[in-house]
């Protein structure tokens, strides 16, 4: 997408295939910075400290991450344990492990002195198809834009509302909620986003609001509450967000507070809406809210929060009484029932253990 007017990507391995650079996404929206990883230790640091972050994009840099591991040792077993480790990295999005295990399908018939460059080519297949993935949902989703648009009146921008940050900074280009939105720009389709700031890490506030701006899209910045009051008033036409994995039957595993926005969407007729890569279905887990591991955070990123002092340092401070005890679920589970549809690079399908069961096998 768009950065200072130049199109940029969120991952990109250095020319010489000995790192790999990353937008360290925790300098955002004040600082650029960008990191350059050298190893697997880099790469699971990186992830789990949410330098890059995104379901499919954790799963692009954790498969870089098998191509530098392959730099000092390509063998099975070295392979396996690379694998487990960045796995653990982040339990919750299912992407991560589905490209890991996707590196280790396509090395495992290479001979040992060939595997750095397959790995590295692999690596970049995978980036590449993320691209086209995201894109294809854009347009997927732009057809459901257009439909709603075409029920208002025609001066009348559409109102999306968004969870977190699903654009192009949790991807390697064009996002998956936001993919539609920057297709409805590009189409001269009239859009503005409310955009939530996502508490307790502020993806919204930092992430989605600055590409936003760099992108040139409307929006406003509104409270987490605030989402279910805009419904009741009629300034919502749809929610529009991410998913870190899918169950068979339907369930989204977001951001935490992605339940209820679906709830208030619900009780006010507002289309619910979730933007998914088929590399965040998860087949195995038959029901969501059971089965779907959900990450715990540290207290601390509850506790504080960071942000610019008057003098344009970057700082932290302390929000809740010290010694407080917290409690910091990264994700929650929607059920399948208050979606409204899956917008995947193939279509949009009913969040329905049979529909997802056809369009997979339709593959």
């Amino acid at each position: 997408m768009i950065v200072a007017g130049q199109r940029r990507r969120t991952i990109w391995p250095a020319a010489e295939a000995d790192a790999v650079y990353i937008i360290d996404q925790r300098g955002l929206p004040h600082r650029w910075l960008e990191l350059r990883l050298t190893d697997i230790a880099e790469v699971h640091a990186a992830i789990r400290s949410m330098a890059v972050r995104g379901a499919p994009l954790i799963g692009a840099t954790a498969a870089y991450g098998l191509a530098l591991q392959c730099r000092h040792q390509a063998t099975d077993a070295a392979l396996q344990a690379a694998k487990a480790f960045l796995d653990n990295a982040r339990p919750t999005a299912v992407n991560l492990a589905w490209a890991t295990q996707r590196m280790l399908d396509a090395l495992a018939p290479i001979a040992l002195d060939e595997r750095c460059a397959a790995a590295w080519a692999e690596a970049g297949a995978i980036a590449d198809e993320d691209v086209a993935v995201n894109e294809s949902i854009g347009e997927h989703g732009l057809a459901l834009l257009r439909r709603l648009a075409a029920a208002k009146p025609a001066d009348a921008p559409l109102q999306v509302l968004t969870h977190c940050n699903a654009g192009w900074l949790a991807t390697v280009d064009w996002g998956t909620a936001l993919a539609p939105v920057y297709k409805a720009q590009a189409a001269g389709l009239a859009v503005h986003v409310w955009v939530d700031e996502t508490r307790p890490r502020n993806q919204g506030a930092s992430l989605t609001a600055w590409e936003l701006g760099q992108q040139g899209v409307p929006f406003t910045l509104i409270a987490d509450n605030a989402g279910g009051h805009l419904m009741q008033r009629g300034q919502v036409d749809v929610v529009l967000v991410g998913a870190d994995r899918v169950a068979a039957n339907g369930d989204v595993c977001n951001k935490i507070g992605t339940y209820l926005k679906a709830l208030a969407a619900h009780d006010n007729g507002v289309p619910f809406y979730v933007a998914m890569p088929l590399s965040s279905f998860d087949a195995t887990l038959g029901d969501g809210r059971a089965e779907i591991p959900i990450e715990e955070r540290a207290a601390r990123e509850l506790t504080h929060i960071a942000g610019l002092d008057d003098k344009g340092e970057m700082t932290e401070v302390q929000l809740a009484p010290a010694g407080c005890n917290a409690l910091n679920p990264a994700f929650d589970v929607t059920p399948a029932r208050l979606v409204g549809g899956l917008i995947t690079e193939r279509g949009i399908v009913a969040a329905q253990a049979a529909a997802l069961q056809a369009l997979v096998g339709a593959a």
